[in-house]
């Protein structure tokens, strides 16, 4: 691993072939109800440690932004960081084979008891399970907000106010995103400017 690179990459690991990595999303992907995102913090940055948690925080805040379903971005992204365009490939196969045989399995069998009340009762309390999982997640990673070159408070703001205006005023998702998640992405641009060793004043 090479100095120049940044000091929150020296303790990650690395996939040691194609096939740990399909095999690895694969597993990945059949724990994910109701939400991957938790499982995939849980198996790539605690249990594998193939990323930091401040690489995941950002590689998380691209795919949220990126067109397209946000942990299918993340396999990509985590594939290719390691194994090029072919490593993009085998996490997304991973990510989606046998998901979408067993989806398509259950939705034959879903089909003829959909209306049962029942039923709909146990779908509602999934969901609620799912919404408890991506706020843990949440939890797990604010400790990567302390190295944010925003600093710790504006992080904070940033946070409460896209609670605010996706759950209180529900405005669309891409105004929320384009207004706070533009503006800090612009103002973290230019503090990272400001600091860099070759803009340092005397």
């Amino acid at each position: 691993m090479s100095a120049s690179q940044p000091h929150n990459t020296t303790q990650v690991e690395r996939p040691d072939s194609l096939k740990s990595l399909f095999w690895a999303f694969t597993w990945l992907a059949l724990q994910g109800f109701g939400g991957v995102v938790a499982v995939v913090q849980r198996e790539m940055v605690e249990k594998k440690r193939w990323l930091t948690r401040e690489q995941f925080v950002e590689d998380w805040a691209v795919a949220q932004v990126l067109p397209g379903p946000n942990v299918v971005n993340l396999s990509l992204m985590i594939g290719d960081r390691y194994f090029g365009w072919r490593g993009g490939l085998v996490a997304l196969a991973g990510m989606l084979t046998f998901p979408l045989l067993i989806v398509l399995a259950l939705a034959g069998l879903f089909a003829g008891v959909s209306d049962v009340p029942q039923v709909q009762g146990a779908l509602r309390g999934m969901s609620a399970v799912a919404a408890g999982m991506i706020v843990a997640t949440g939890l797990k990673m604010l400790p990567a907000l302390k190295t944010n070159v925003l600093g710790t408070p504006w992080c904070w703001a940033v946070a409460a106010l896209t609670f605010a205006a996706i759950a209180g005023l529900r405005l669309p998702l891409i105004w929320v995103l384009a207004l706070l998640g533009g503006g800090s992405g612009l103002w973290a641009y230019r503090r990272l400017n400001a600091t860099a060793p070759g803009q340092a004043k005397p």
